[in-house]
């Protein structure tokens, strides 16, 4: 039956960052699970040169705004015409565009839930009542939705972004040649985060942190990879605070293309977001890479956190302050064993042979009920 189901897909945002990733990544997972998969999206936007260059079929449509009859009329005539099964949304303006064109089409509405900010519980804002079955990235943005906005249960399911834990493996890189090859200091004890530059990710404290801690520990080198937004002002921030210290002790290196050798380089992981995460991809990764975590319990985060032969897989702070992530790395510094990243858990409940396994359910259900 999996043969002849049709996913369209759509996103809004001009970003690329872990939401347009987990949707290529779906994409791609679902693909060798015999679905036949499409995006439609806006023209500049950079999710659309990726998704052709993995030989997705593509649409542009301007999705102007939450009501752009343009984009709507013509997303139910591409539904229509090219025979899909499923619509799949994700961003806010082409949730209400794709949940519009579905109606009448043929297509079921699947909804794609990826932030934990709150939405909005007024009736007027009905969208996600509308969609036939809602997917959140975690656990905590299910139960919410569920309480503040009136989703039934059996319609939603918190299902994480999956990664390929066969490339995010650690027994598979050479520290030394990693640092070599990003240009790292070799006997340092590194720090990294990876991530989209957006304010949300919170940077700024990273480096506040690194300012504050290299004061007190000379052999210490943060290192931040991605680009985006703030890149600008976090640019500034790390220069003011190497001049401050009078060394470079913070390093921008900029989007890597291949995340899980920039991640073999470090020494520890601090993911430093104040808001707005589901299960991050980044903190994932790297606890599929075992190495040691410093989180703030925000979002879904909590999802990933266990303990094992008496040990937390990461640190979790209660909150996202430069207070708590400088004492969780004191502690890292001062005992490299404080925590045990549990590289079997994230294997069984965050793959992406899981995440796939448990969307393609869905779709079954969907069209089967």
């Amino acid at each position: 039956m999996s043969q002849k189901i049709r996913v369209l897909h759509t996103e809004w945002s001009g970003g690329f960052g872990g939401q347009e990733i987990r949707i290529l990544n779906e994409m791609e997972e679902m693909r060798k699970l015999g679905i036949h998969l499409a995006l439609a999206t806006k023209e500049n936007n950079r999710i659309l040169p990726k998704a052709r260059e993995m030989g997705f079929d593509t649409y542009i449509l301007p999705f102007k705004r939450k009501t752009d009859l343009h984009t709507i009329w013509n997303l139910h005539k591409i539904l229509k015409r090219d025979s899909f099964d499923i619509i799949n949304t994700h961003s806010g303006v082409d949730t209400w565009c794709g949940g519009f064109a579905s109606l009448g089409s043929g297509a079921k509405f699947i909804r794609t839930r990826h932030l934990s900010n709150k939405i909005h519980p007024s009736r007027f804002n009905f969208i996600n009542s509308l969609a036939d079955f809602i997917i959140t990235t975690g656990e905590s943005v299910r139960e919410a939705m569920i309480q503040d906005n009136r989703i039934k249960p059996a319609r939603i399911q918190s299902i994480p972004t999956g990664i390929d834990t066969e490339i995010f493996n650690p027994s598979k890189y050479n520290k030394h040649e990693m640092r070599e090859k990003y240009k790292i200091p070799q006997n340092a004890f590194i720090v990294g985060n990876l991530g989209i530059l957006r304010g949300f990710k919170r940077q700024d404290i990273f480096i506040e942190v690194a300012k504050t801690i290299c004061q007190k520990h000379e052999n210490l080198f943060f290192v931040i990879a991605g680009n985006g937004d703030m890149q600008a002002s976090l640019e500034n921030l790390t220069n003011k605070t190497n001049q401050e210290i009078g060394r470079e002790v913070v390093r921008l290196v900029g989007f890597v293309k291949q995340p899980a050798e920039f991640l073999s380089t470090l020494d520890s992981f601090m993911l430093t977001s104040d808001k707005n995460e589901g299960v991050p991809q980044a903190l994932i990764q790297a606890l599929s890479m075992e190495i040691p975590s410093i989180a703030a319990d925000i979002g879904s985060i909590a999802d990933l956190h266990c303990i094992s032969q008496g040990k937390s897989n990461f640190i979790l702070t209660p909150n996202p302050s430069k207070e708590e992530f400088t004492k969780a790395l004191e502690s890292l510094i001062c005992e490299r064993d404080f925590i045990k990243p549990n590289r079997e858990f994230i294997v069984e409940n965050f793959s992406l042979k899981i995440m796939g396994e448990k969307i393609l359910s869905i779709y079954q259900k969907l069209l089967n009920p």
